[in-house]
């Protein structure tokens, strides 16, 4: 499959509700969570922890990107067996994102919220996999993804254990 996918119109409009999605899945997220900012901000933090204006432009930056790769991958069909095994894990692992934040930030369950990241670090990686067996650019597009959940889960233990 080559670029020329963006040129039609109707693939254009795909992409952009294909960039949506995780974009309202962040989005509903976030704003599930957002009175949780001051009471996070207040908890001890570690030294590599990043200031807080970062998180929404790291994650925008990765919703577009899981979107770009998710459409590049749907655009191979949907009656393509690995097209579909993809999707199903990407939206899994979105699913299991969204939870996060809430378990994380709302529930103030920091451990159990270090599990689930470990769950959805699986599931990136295993719809990482299968992207990669449909096109190698879309995998490609994941892999800023996988390494964010990598110090997410290393940033997340370490609040953890610094506020127990």
């Amino acid at each position: 499959m080559s670029f020329s996918i963006f040129k039609k119109k109707e693939n254009i409009i795909k992409l952009i509700l294909f960039i949506l999605a995780p974009l309202l899945v962040g989005a509903l997220s976030s704003y599930l969570t957002q009175d949780t900012m001051v009471r996070y901000q207040n908890l001890n933090q570690p030294a590599f922890a990043p200031p807080g204006w970062i998180f929404p432009i790291v994650w925008t930056l990765l919703y577009i990107m899981m979107g770009v790769a998710s459409f590049i991958v749907y655009m191979y069909g949907f009656h393509n067996k690995d097209v579909k095994k993809s999707l199903i894990f990407y939206d899994l692992q979105l699913i299991f994102n969204f939870f996060w934040s809430i378990i994380f930030f709302r529930w103030e369950l920091r451990g159990f919220a270090l599990l689930w990241l470990i769950i959805l670090l699986a599931l990136i990686i295993i719809t990482t996999i299968n992207f990669y067996k449909v096109n190698k650019y879309a995998s490609y597009l994941m892999i800023p993804y996988i390494l964010w959940v990598c110090f997410a889960g290393i940033l997340n233990y370490a609040v953890w254990q610094l506020n127990l």
